[in-house]
């Protein structure tokens, strides 16, 4: 029997029934009011601090300062770790200045390698006779492997000119490395929290990497020599392109044109033949045209992340995935999602699942009469992962009816994910940027506005590898004055998009911060979904290098669903690596199907067990589309040409913002 809450049609005779309606509604205003002000506080705070909340960096530091206060043993430690890098630094300094001091020989004098792993002169040491080159602190024996800090440094790309292995500049930019070296031991504390000990190496190497000597034109050899071998044009040419930075910066003047007109959407990128075939208020689904005489029975239907545009998936026509996939004998289908503005501020993942993939998948179901392999690219992958349990479940259907008599089949023929993380507990460097003041100051952010702006979204990432993607190019194109040589990928990358307010809130609380997906606790339009109740054949991808969804978290698919998973470990990037055609060179993958019923192994001791391929990943994935659909060939698709619609790549993806 359940207990049922007691009422009472009026309040117990002696008892205080509440505050009155005019008390209750004051309180509600102030209250209300209260709200207003903090979220416009946070919405201040967001501008001083470029989006990132000084008060998760405080706790941070807080925790960090606490535990260097009660160590002893580690403050110990960390003097030691200091004194030995000094020694280092001092050592491998001294032998630069050698290789300088030596870089005219007189005939007949031989070199020998140095610490920095470049030559020093052998024949005469600096007492004349012993034939060394020491230093302070150097007991004679010389080896010729270079230091630990060497090392390091020669790995930098930012330190591969050979300028930088000469006096003064190695010692500077030894310097830095140094204390890059022990920072990362001093911010991993015994006791600290995993979250707050990330955060401060990660903002340390910020920090060390904003005052690099590399980003400073008096302490950078490659931009000194590049300015005397110009007559200082560079300088000139790189205070042009800084003016023109900061300009747009602070709103000033549009973004500067970096890229080639002709990359861009129907032009020289997203050009595959198509049309669009659904248009509704989030999405347009683009139907390919058949490039074969009859194609596979089960289409392929692609949801792409609507953090990017779609075109990732079809850039220039040579690294095209979707027009490969066509060349294949593949019917190919993908959603464009629509670039939100202040009007769409409500919508919730909800419906970006059900008006997204479902509503594709109900359209290509009707429009097929077969079973669909669904594809979903990172957050797209999460959506259709979601898309697909609440199929699995009964907790969604489509509305497409199978004709009178015919057999009854399953929607789904399988699922395939691509860097797509559905178990946010380990997320990556991502999760360094988010916890809960980090959410709730974005949220401050986004309720100001109704969406999160491409800009913020594309500056997030940047943040997470400034080196590469924010001082590596500065310094090309301020310091050395040089223009940036645009591509495909770069020109895609610089195409942004918002994200709508409440969807992006429970996306980063129900995913990243509570992990509801992985837990069981998500709820598809008010019933919880469970991934195990995905049971169609599932293929994953990881990258190996992929900062967004590390490959160790996407692998988790396999003890979340009840079904074979068949895993691919492809070398790259979270972009790189997906955009892998056939004939890019250097590509391999790893690849291993695991039943549902096996015994679970590690990530290791998959990566130990999965043979390695040659070359991209793609072949793999179409013959394993094939081996898991019907075997069935059928007349090739054509897709209706409806002018309302139009033909690819649509309207959606030529919306952009200022912001």
């Amino acid at each position: 029997m359940t207990d049922q809450p007691r009422r009472h049609s009026s309040p117990p005779t002696g008892l205080d029934s509440g505050p009155s309606p005019a008390p209750a509604e004051s309180h509600r205003r102030q209250a209300d009011a209260a709200e207003a002000m903090d979220q416009q506080a946070s919405v201040l705070m967001a501008q001083l601090w470029s989006g990132l909340s000084p008060i998760s960096l405080a706790l941070a530091a807080t925790d960090w300062a606490l535990h260097v206060l009660s160590s002893p043993g580690s403050q110990r430690r960390l003097a030691r770790q200091a004194t030995e890098l000094g020694q280092a630094w001092w050592q491998d300094a001294w032998r630069a200045w050698m290789d300088t001091a030596t870089a005219v020989l007189p005939p007949g004098e031989s070199r020998v390698p140095s610490a920095s792993g470049h030559a020093v002169a052998n024949g005469g040491g600096v007492d004349g006779g012993s034939g060394t080159q020491g230093g302070p602190g150097d007991d004679g024996a010389r080896s010729d492997d270079p230091s630990p800090l060497a090392r390091a440094l020669r790995e930098d790309a930012r330190y591969a000119d050979p300028a930088w292995q000469r006096w003064p500049w190695w010692a500077l930019a030894g310097a830095g490395k140094a204390l890059e070296l022990w920072w990362q031991q001093a911010a991993a504390l015994r006791g600290m929290q995993p979250h707050s000990r990330e955060q401060m190496r990660f903002y340390g190497r910020q920090w060390l990497d904003a005052w690099a000597p590399s980003n400073v034109l008096w302490t950078n050899p490659q931009a000194l020599q590049r300015a005397w071998e110009t007559g200082g044009q560079s300088l000139l040419k790189g205070w042009g392109r800084m003016v023109e930075d900061v300009q747009w910066r602070l709103g000033l003047q549009p973004p500067p044109r970096r890229f080639d007109p002709e990359l861009a959407p129907g032009r020289g990128l997203a050009t595959t033949p198509g049309q669009v075939v659904l248009r509704n208020a989030l999405i347009e689904l683009i139907q390919y045209a058949p490039t074969t005489p009859t194609v596979q029975r089960e289409p392929v239907l692609v949801i792409p992340s609507c953090i990017m545009k779609y075109y990732i998936l079809d850039l220039s026509p040579h690294n095209s995935l979707v027009r490969w996939l066509v060349a294949q004998g593949h019917t190919v289908y993908i959603v464009s999602w629509k670039n939100p503005d202040e009007g769409d501020a409500l919508l919730a993942m909800d419906d970006y699942v059900r008006d997204g993939v479902l509503a594709a998948l109900d359209h290509v179901r009707c429009a097929t009469g077969a079973p669909v392999h669904l594809m979903g690219y990172c957050l797209g992958g999460t959506f259709a992962a979601i898309a697909a349990a609440a199929l699995g479940g009964g907790d969604a259907r489509l509305g497409c009816q199978r004709a009178p008599g015919a057999a009854e089949e399953a929607v789904l023929a399988s699922l395939t994910l691509l860097a797509a993380e559905t178990d946010f507990k380990e997320p990556g460097e991502l999760g360094i940027l988010i916890d809960e003041a980090q959410v709730r100051l974005l949220e401050d952010m986004m309720a100001a506005r109704g969406y999160l702006t491409g800009q913020q979204m594309a500056g997030s990432f940047q943040f997470l590898h400034s080196r590469e993607l924010v001082w590596s190019s500065q310094t090309r194109r301020w310091l050395l004055g040089e223009d940036e040589v645009g591509n495909d990928l770069m020109a895609w990358n610089a195409d942004v998009t918002r994200l709508p307010a409440v969807m992006h809130s429970k996306y980063l609380r129900s995913c990243y911060l509570d992990n509801d997906l992985a837990e069981g606790r998500l709820q598809f339009e008010g019933q919880p979904i469970a991934l195990r109740d995905i049971r169609v054949p599932v293929f994953a991808v990881g990258t190996v290098k992929d900062h967004v969804a590390p490959w160790r978290s996407v692998y988790k698919i396999h003890h979340l669903v009840s079904a074979d998973v068949t895993f691919a470990l492809t070398n790259g990037g979270h972009n790189a690596g997906i955009v892998s055609e056939p004939g890019h060179r250097g590509r391999y993958h790893h690849l291993l199907t695991t039943p549902a019923d096996h015994p679970w192994r590690t990530p290791d001791e998959w990566l130990a067990e999965a043979p390695r391929r040659e070359g991209s990943w793609w072949p793999s994935w179409s013959a394993w589309l094939k081996q898991h659909g019907s075997g069935q060939e059928v007349p090739a698709r054509q897709p209706p040409q409806d002018p309302a619609l139009g033909p690819a790549p649509g309207r959606y993806v030529m919306v952009r913002y200022g912001d």
